[in-house]
This record gives C-alpha cells, sequence and structure tokens, in this order.
C-alpha cells in the first residue's frame, strides 16, 4: 500500500482496479528505400485510417460530451489534412529516400519543437495537437494498437502520463470510474473533460504510472486530491463511506436545483453559469442555474477554415436564449488573441499576445466581423432575455466606440422592419486593472459589470497563470485582488447597477464568503459548481460576513485571508 497526492481535478471517490493506458511501442529503424511512392502510400493510408478514427471519436464526444469539446477533434483533423505538415512529409520521403516512419517522426519533431518554443498558449497546445495526431499514424503505419478507451468495458480507473483529448472523448462514464495522472492541472484538457463527465481525478501526482502496475487496486480521491494504491481492507471502508457521503451530499444539493439562492439572513443573489455553446443550456438547467453569465461566443469560431455567416451565429444565440426563457442571458462579444487565435485570421505575431491584439481591440479595427456578431446577437434578442458585454475594455473611448457600433447595427435593423427588444442591458467584462481602478467613471456608462478575474489576477500580480514557475503569484485571495473587486461593487452600486463575476474565483469555496460579504450581485460559475455554492451561501450570513469586510480588505497577505475566511466559517 502507498499514497500519492496530486490535484483534485474533479471531484468524487473512485474505487476500481487500475488500466494503464500506455502508448504502445512506437520505435522503428531508419531505411533507405527504392520505392518512395510506396512509402507516400502507405502514409497516405495511415492519414486516411486516423482521420476516420477520429471522426468516430468526435462523434463519440459530441455524444458524450457536447459540441464545444468535440471540437477538438476538428483541430486534430484540420493537422491530418495540414499541407503545411503533410507536404514536407512526402518531400522528404522523395529527396531523401527515407521511410514514412522517419519522415513522420522528423517533421513533427520539427513542429512541435517550434510550437513549443512559442510564448503563445495557443500555439503550444497546438504542440500536443500535433504530438496527439502523429503518433495515431505512426502506430498504424507500424501496425500496433493504438490505445482505445473506448474499448473498456469493465470498471476501472485509468492511470495515464497524461490523457490526450481524444483518449478522454472516448471514455465510457458507465466503466470508467476515474482517472490519475503524472502531469496536468485544472485548467488542462482531461481535467475539464472529467468535470463535464462528473468522474473524480486527480492529475498531477508525477510518478502514478511508474508506482502502479495493470489491476492493482485503487482508491482515487478528487476531493481532496489523493490516490491509494493497494489499500487495506480499512481504507477501502474509510472511503466507502466517504464515497456514500458524497453521493449523498450531491442528493441534497439536487434538493436545492430549483430554489433561489439565499443567504441565511435571507439575502439573495444570483447563481448563473459560464457556457461556450448552445449544448451546454441543459447542464445550466439541471444544475439550478438562474441564468448564463457568460456565453463564450469564441467556440462559434474556432475549429473552422472560415468566419461564421451571422445567419449561423442567430441560431446558436436564439437557441441559448430560447432554452433560457426568462433568465438572463449574458454574451460575451468576440474574446480572440492572447491563448485563442483564429488560423484563418491570420493575426500578427506578438511578443505579449496577452496584453496585444485581442478581444475588443480586434474587433474594433475588424469591425466588419464585429458587425456581424451584433447583427446577429440583436436579431436573436427577441428570443429571450439577453444582455450584451465586452471584454477586455481598457479605456472610457472603447465601451463607447464599441456602443455607438452596436446602436448603429441596431438603427439599420429596426429600419429594415426587424424586431429587436428595447431592454437589451449592454456592458463589460473587468478583467484589466486600469478598469477596475476607475470603476466609477465607467459605472455611470455601463448597465453592468462581470469581473473577470482569470485575467485580472495575472494582470494585477504580473504573473502568467499558464507559467508553473510563477504559479504561486496566481492568488485569488490577494488583498489587492479584493481591494479591485470591491472598488468594482461599490462603483456599480452607487449608480444602481449590478456586478457580477465570471471568473474561476466565482465558484471558489474560499472566496464565495468574501464576495457575499464584498456585495457581489452575481456568480458566474461551471454548471456543476452551483448547487454546492447554493447550499454553502444558505448557511452564511450576509450581514455578518459584511462585518468581516475591512478587516480583509486591509490584510497583509492571501495567506491570511483564507486563514480568517477558514477560521470564520468553518471550513
Amino acid at each position: 500500500m502507498s499514497n500519492l497526492n496530486g490535484i483534485a481535478a474533479s471531484n468524487g471517490i473512485a474505487i476500481a482496479k487500475a488500466y494503464k493506458l500506455a502508448i504502445p511501442d512506437l520505435s522503428f529503424e531508419k531505411k533507405k528505400v527504392e520505392d518512395t511512392q510506396n512509402e507516400i502510400d502507405r502514409l497516405t493510408e495511415a492519414l486516411e485510417v486516423s482521420k476516420k478514427e477520429l471522426e468516430k471519436i468526435k462523434e463519440h464526444a459530441k455524444v458524450s460530451l457536447g459540441d464545444e469539446h468535440a471540437e477538438i477533434f476538428s483541430a486534430h483533423l484540420l493537422v491530418l489534412d495540414d499541407p503545411e505538415l503533410i507536404n514536407p512529409i512526402k518531400d522528404k520521403i522523395e529527396t531523401e529516400q527515407v521511410n514514412a516512419e522517419v519522415a513522420l517522426d522528423e517533421t513533427a519533431k520539427m513542429f512541435i519543437q517550434m510550437f513549443e518554443s512559442m510564448d503563445n498558449e495557443y500555439m503550444r497546445e497546438r504542440a500536443a495537437d500535433i504530438k496527439d495526431v502523429t503518433k495515431r499514424v505512426m502506430a498504424h503505419l507500424l501496425n500496433v494498437s493504438f490505445p482505445n478507451p473506448a474499448l473498456i468495458d469493465e470498471e476501472v480507473v485509468v492511470v495515464a502520463e497524461d490523457l490526450t483529448p481524444s483518449d478522454t472523448a472516448q471514455l465510457n462514464k458507465e466503466f470508467v470510474q476515474g482517472f490519475t495522472t503524472n502531469i496536468g492541472g485544472r485548467t488542462s484538457h482531461s481535467a475539464i473533460m472529467a468535470r463535464s463527465l462528473e468522474i473524480p481525478a486527480v492529475v498531477g501526482t508525477k510518478e502514478v504510472t511508474e508506482i502502479v502496475n495493470d489491476n492493482d487496486l485503487l482508491i482515487v480521491d478528487g476531493i481532496d486530491g489523493d490516490v491509494i494504491i493497494n489499500p487495506t481492507d480499512d481504507q477501502i471502508k474509510v472511503y466507502e463511506q466517504k464515497q456514500a457521503d458524497f453521493e449523498k451530499q450531491k442528493q441534497e444539493w439536487a434538493k436545492l436545483k430549483d430554489e433561489p439562492t439565499v443567504s441565511s439572513d435571507g439575502q439573495h443573489v444570483e447563481l448563473v453559469a459560464n457556457i461556450g455553446t448552445p449544448d451546454d443550456v441543459e447542464g445550466v438547467l439541471n444544475n439550478g442555474g438562474e441564468g448564463v453569465g457568460l456565453y463564450r461566443t469564441e467556440f462559434l469560431y474556432m475549429g473552422k477554415n472560415e468566419l461564421p455567416t451571422e445567419d449561423e451565429q442567430f441560431d446558436a444565440y436564439k437557441a441559448v436564449l430560447e432554452q433560457m426563457g426568462e433568465k438572463p442571458v449574458v454574451v460575451r462579444t468576440l474574446d480572440i488573441g492572447g491563448d485563442k487565435e483564429l488560423p484563418y485570421l491570420d493575426l500578427p505575431d506578438e511578443m505579449n499576445p496577452f496584453l496585444g491584439y485581442r478581444a475588443i481591440r480586434l474587433c474594433l479595427e475588424r469591425d466588419d466581423i464585429f458587425r456581424t456578431q451584433l447583427r446577429a446577437l440583436l436579431r436573436a434578442s427577441g428570443y429571450g432575455n439577453l444582455k450584451i458585454m465586452f471584454p477586455m475594455i481598457a479605456t472610457l473611448d472603447e465601451f463607447r466606440q464599441a456602443k455607438a457600433i452596436l446602436l448603429e447595427e441596431k438603427e439599420k435593423l429596426t429600419k429594415d422592419g426587424v424586431e429587436v427588444s428595447d431592454s437589451i442591458e449592454v456592458g463589460i467584462m473587468v478583467e484589466i486593472p486600469s478598469t477596475a481602478v476607475i470603476a466609477r467613471q465607467f459605472a455611470k456608462e455601463v448597465d453592468f459589470f462581470s469581473i473577470g478575474t482569470n485575467d485580472l489576477i495575472q494582470y494585477t500580480l504580473a504573473a502568467d497563470r499558464m507559467n508553473e514557475r510563477v504559479s504561486y503569484l496566481y492568488q485569488p485571495y490577494h488583498p489587492a485582488i479584493l481591494n479591485l473587486v470591491n472598488n468594482v461593487i461599490e462603483a456599480a452600486h452607487a449608480e444602481g447597477k449590478w456586478a457580477g463575476m465570471c471568473g474561476e474565483m466565482a465558484g471558489d469555496s474560499i472566496a464565495i464568503p468574501i464576495l457575499l460579504g464584498l456585495g457581489l450581485d452575481e456568480f458566474s460559475m461551471s454548471a456543476t459548481s452551483i448547487l454546492p455554492a447554493r447550499t454553502q451561501i444558505k448557511d452564511l450570513s450576509k450581514k455578518e460576513l459584511v462585518s468581516y469586510k475591512e478587516q480583509l480588505l486591509n490584510m497583509d497577505t492571501a495567506e491570511d485571508v483564507e486563514k480568517f475566511v477558514r477560521e470564520k466559517t468553518n471550513q
């Protein structure tokens, strides 16, 4: 029996035997070939078989995970069709007269190294895509079996170095009780998908694949981040009880599905959800969401070869608004750039893409793209309770320009006889420190604020949230962050406006009492976090938390804040 500790990536307890998901031996010999056409034909066949497999995986992912996650495999299919990758492989076979395995390996390594060296997170993710895809092609060239998690037909815990998107999309929730990996974090593809599938996961254990053997009995504690290998009978009993307690807790949470979110002293706040596609709405409603606080529209633009049309966007927005009925839907306009790029836009390379040409900055310059999206939103506005939010606003001029374009498009549509709602609220994401600092000026012109803490934290503390070396500086409870959040909320309330939050912090169990005490009106989070948050708020007294406000804002460190909250709320 031994224990490992990692990152709790998806809640729950799994107890089952280990299934090691190992990449097969893909070693090969370098050969001089005379018949280069035969090698190119072998490559072509391996590419075609890989495409067919990925199409099946994509369809499986649509059913089990929804369109948003299935789009990952659209990107993989694009890799297999990309002449920038495939042609150099064929050229190498012909000019160097090497076997297809060598040409594939050397070309793929060149692209992977190139992408991994880039500062842009989106491009680094493309390196992972190329790795995943070319391993599959290599397996077919070598006629060896490639891992197929979809074939798992008994209860197991999957153990792997990491789970690629194609691995995770094939996991059958009926049999895969949980998984654990050597690497990864809460924001990795595998962790996000685990939460969508609602299976326990512990990632970042560093050495689970070295210690665990096939058929070892494992306990994966996705609540506390522990992995226990070949546990004792007593440990199994303890974790079976913890598993039962968690399931019972989920049943208790479910009782609040149709209840409002009210503190113990009768103060109401809204718990709403972050979504990426219309398919996500079902999860919002099933988890008692009171609305959508962030609809990330960039997923409409990604995994494609061209911009979505106005009608395509209209259909997507209309679908979400109709499903949500009278409940509010806050739609964020296109937020591309930084770690999200569109290859077909041919955006310029930048030294600091997170601080560069992205989001509203791109939209104001490419107003043809922006106007198309705004027209689609305006046309859909009559089908529900639409609110529009502009991202990455740094100056009042940017907001004024964006709103002016919105009003111009509204006037055009109205003249054309198109029905447009007259009650659309127009707000901004607060994710740049300068905006939070002068929130009082913004509050006179916007209808609402939604605080995007993911970027606000990294910009305020000058710490790239994707960089492991400075991850210790990504501190949601840092007093500087709390003071900025408080400034935004107070500015909104002074003008009779509301303030929400759509960053990860909104669903954090330590942050929730702080935000309730600061007066946050709307908390937007992943759908599966809503019922636990509602349960937590039900037991909190807002009046009591307000009384701690000044103490919290004047503390020295994030650690002081966390310790204080735990003591006062018995967490």
